[in-house]
């Protein structure tokens, strides 16, 4: 029998390197055509069987998405007209007008986003957009409740000891060094607590903006692919960023509210929390668990007579336009109009920066039209944003320096903080001229809260009563009383600040501060009122009085 000889293959390379194959195989995926799974539901067209008469489920949801819609605009845009006509404080109701326009802006984008729902992902991102400006403005409302301005805040904060930051990151500071230890520790300066809880929110108006106009471009060159889980899209970047963004914005807003809920209790902030949470809350939820219900394997799936465009896009937005109008509802009692209205008598609502309930305008700051333009101009969203980043790296190294930490935790000295001894702040010591640190360090403080004060300081109400009096004398010491006895010094007498008509002042309360003797049996001396008598009642020089008869041990 012949043998037979066979010619052995060569072996596959890929077979006897496996880790070698795998990256080929990665590689091949990767060089293969972007094809995003989700672009065949993009262009998908509604047809469904009609459900009554030749009404489609899509006609319904159009037909409740435009009812509820309608009514949150027209409520949202009642409160903004009022706010507008009493346009009493501006640097509130501004902030106020941002959020109340929230409604309109979600309910009329949640509308278009179903009527023409193969442009709905430009709708959307245009929407969650506004979120973040809504979500500053209701912030900056909060520390306007505080103080009226920026330096009064600054001022507020330094003497606030900030809380420990809620759960979760309570559970983060055990791996992280504890409370008062590691990146995640509690300031110890209310003002350094202040400047995070500010970065920490206006970051979000920079990120979401950011990656809206990503988003558009990217959708724009077939690049999004939204729902796509896929790294070489940029859907799963996009909401990667935003959602690490709006997650820390929220948080620092509640952990705000926590901290400041009793100053701000006059101002009812739980009922604006409360529609400020919700609104982000349901929008955001509710389009991710349908996402995720209409996802290939979802338990949702299209039928006949409910289409797939109609289960993505049709469903979540017409839950928003319905929830709309529950919240335009809820905005006329979180953000009413009437405190603003001068035809209704009222108390003004205290600041928490004042001990004193600040004074009411006695007129309106602008009409409605100015009020509108001065609502839609973003600049000081810009500007807070950028003071937010600059304070992140400008000045970090001698932040430590600010009195909000050497008051309460370490000695003020003037070695440790460079303070020279001048007029200073009452109660906290921060000097009111400028410091010794800031001239060697160099240091320009344009929002400095020192400056300007001593500019605009007022002159002493007593001097200024001294110079319009024309009797004044200031040679003559003290005037004796209608008993002969010399008469105590009056407040400021000593200082030379005091007129001789003092006690018949109306700007001080009249009080006894004549001597008078103890009845004796012999006859009291009399001293000639010109002589020169110091501050306790005794005669200057050798001409004092014989003492007074003394008890036992000096007793009188």
């Amino acid at each position: 029998m012949a043998n037979r000889v066979f010619a052995r293959e060569a072996p596959d390379p890929l077979e006897t390197a496996p880790i070698i194959g795998s990256f080929a195989r990665v590689a091949h995926q990767l060089g293969k055509r972007l094809e995003c799974e989700s672009e065949a539901l993009e262009h998908e067209s509604i047809h469904e069987d009609p459900l009554w008469n030749s009404l489609t489920f899509h006609h319904f949801g159009l037909i409740i998405s435009a009812t509820f819609g309608a009514l949150a605009v027209a409520i949202a845009f009642m409160l903004i007209l009022r706010h507008a006509t009493h346009y009493l404080k501006p640097y509130e109701q501004k902030h106020i007008i941002r959020i109340l326009l929230m409604i309109p802006i979600y309910a009329v984008v949640s509308f278009l986003s179903y009527l023409y729902y193969h442009k709905a992902v430009y709708f959307e991102v245009l929407r969650d957009c506004y979120e973040a400006f809504a979500i500053s403005s209701f912030f900056t409302l909060m520390c306007h409740y505080i103080a009226p301005n920026l330096h009064e805040q600054k001022e507020y904060f330094r003497g606030v000891q900030p809380k420990n930051w809620v759960w979760p990151v309570t559970w983060m500071q055990k791996c992280t060094g504890g409370q008062d230890k590691g990146w995640l520790r509690r300031p110890r300066s209310g003002l350094t607590w202040f400047n995070v809880v500010w970065l920490s929110i206006f970051q979000y108006c920079f990120i979401r903006p950011f990656f809206t106009v990503v988003a558009v471009i990217t959708q724009h060159f077939g690049r999004y692919c939204q729902s796509s889980k896929d790294p070489r899209f940029a859907y799963i970047w996009v909401a990667g960023f935003e959602a690490v963004s709006v997650t820390i914005a929220m948080y620092c807003l509640i952990q705000f509210y926590i901290q400041l809920k009793e100053d701000l209790a006059p101002h009812r902030p739980f009922m604006k929390v409360l529609c400020i949470k919700l609104v982000i809350f349901f929008c955001f939820w509710q389009s991710w668990i349908i996402s995720l219900l209409t996802a290939e394997g979802g338990p949702l799936k299209a039928t006949k007579q409910i289409a797939g465009p109609d289960l993505r896009i049709g469903i979540p937005s017409m839950l928003t336009c319905v929830e709309m109008s529950i919240f335009a509802v809820l905005h006329l009692f979180a953000f009413p109009w009437k405190p603003y209205d001068l035809a209704r008598r009222h108390e003004p609502l205290p600041q928490a920066g004042h001990e004193q309930v600040p004074e009411v305008p006695k007129k309106y700051a602008h009409g409605p039209a100015r009020a509108l333009i001065s609502t839609f101009n973003p600049w000081d969203i810009v500007k807070a944003c950028g003071r937010g980043f600059r304070w992140l790296f400008v000045g970090a190294r001698h932040r430590k320096n600010d009195p909000s930490y050497q008051t309460k935790m370490d000695p003020l000295t003037k070695q440790d903080t460079g303070y020279h001894s001048g007029p200073t702040f009452a109660g906290n010591g921060e000097p009111a001229t400028e410091s010794a640190l800031d001239k060697e360090i160099g240091v320009q403080r344009s929002d400095s809260d020192r400056a300007g004060l001593l500019s605009n300081a007022q002159a002493n109400p007593t001097l200024s009563r001294q110079e319009s009096d024309p009797y004044h004398r200031t040679n003559d010491r003290y005037y004796g009383n209608s008993h002969g006895h010399p008469q105590a010094a009056t407040p400021g007498q000593e200082y030379g600040v005091a007129s001789p008509n003092m006690q018949s002042n109306p700007y001080f309360d009249h009080q006894e501060t004549s001597y008078q003797s103890a009845p004796h049996q012999q006859p009291q001396p009399t001293y000639n009122n010109n002589q020169n008598w110091d501050m306790f009642g005794g005669v200057n020089g050798q001409n004092r009085p014989p003492p007074r008869h003394q008890g036992p041990n000096g007793f009188i």
